[in-house]
């Protein structure tokens, strides 16, 4: 008897999937750890406290209620200043008495870069730290701060388990001409990015296509915006975000192992890009992260 159940158990073994390779899983898993590390910084996604929007022309700055941009209590005067919004440029004065500085340094007036712009001008009231944003037409001030109640709270994005079978090699299959998309927004706007091509993979036994876009020609790797079945039903209902390497040798490397949430899962404040219908995937990727829940 005890002959068949070891019998039995080697032929269990046997037909067990093999565990996945340590080193990957152990790579995987340090990625996850810088970027929950980042999401948690003192300026991560975590600590956006605003967004305000600015209005062609003078718009205010203070603690004072109906301020345009308006302050947390005690970390500026009621009246801190002014931004003026002419030509698609956006110009600061502040007053002598407001203690804010632009860039570490306490001025008087500046014309602001946005984050459109490269790096973006940052200015400091106490530990509220904020700049300006360009969506389209539309500029605002984004707002962080280190003590926001959601970078507090965090303690981490729960994920699928890592499994190999999630890592897929695609064939990239470029456009004669790179193609411009308007890709939606949360704002229910639409920013255009440029498409090199298609990629072709196979998974879960489906031949399936992702149209990636390149986010900055300087530095590119194909960042891809999808949905799939999961999406609000266990993983965040807008999509995810994943970035690859670009091909090489007409393949690309896609590990879903590394779909993320996108900034929106965590914050009202964020400017998200939605994920276009082509990249709506007809399969359930149970990988990377899970739906964050409610912020």
């Amino acid at each position: 008897m005890y002959r068949a159940l070891a019998l039995s158990s080697a032929c269990l073994l046997l037909g067990a999937a093999a565990p996945p390779d340590a080193a990957y899983v152990k790579a995987v898993d340090a990625w996850h750890a810088d970027r929950e590390t980042r999401l948690a910084a003192e300026d991560g996604w975590l600590s956006l406290v605003g967004l305000d929007w600015l209005r062609p022309g003078e718009n205010t700055l203070g603690t004072a209620p109906g301020s345009t941009v308006l302050l947390p209590a005690g970390t500026a005067p009621a009246q801190a200043g002014t931004f003026t919004v002419e030509g698609g440029a956006v110009r600061v004065r502040l007053l002598p008495c407001s203690g804010i500085l632009v860039n570490g340094q306490a001025v008087e007036t500046a014309t602001l870069k946005t984050d459109a712009d490269g790096k973006p001008d940052v200015l400091r009231a106490g530990r509220i730290i904020f700049y300006v944003i360009r969506r389209g037409e539309r500029l605002g001030l984004r707002l962080k701060d280190p003590e926001a109640p959601a970078r507090k709270a965090f303690h981490g994005v729960a994920r699928f388990p890592v499994d190999p079978a999630w890592r897929v090699e695609a064939d990239f299959i470029p456009y004669a001409t790179p193609q411009v998309r308007a890709i939606p927004t949360v704002l229910g706007t639409s920013e255009p990015m440029t498409a090199p091509g298609l990629l072709r993979f196979k998974l879960k036994g489906r031949t399936l296509t992702l149209e990636p876009l390149i986010e900055d020609p300087a530095h590119p790797e194909l960042f891809l915006i999808f949905s799939d079945a999961s999406s609000g039903k266990g993983t965040y209902p807008a999509g995810r975000f994943l970035y690859a390497p670009m091909p090489k040798d007409g393949k690309v490397v896609l590990d879903f192992n590394r779909a993320y949430n996108p900034p929106c899962a965590f914050s009202h404040f964020a400017t998200c890009p939605l994920p276009p219908k082509r990249n709506d995937l007809p399969i359930a990727i149970r990988a990377g992260e899970k739906d964050y829940g409610q912020h």
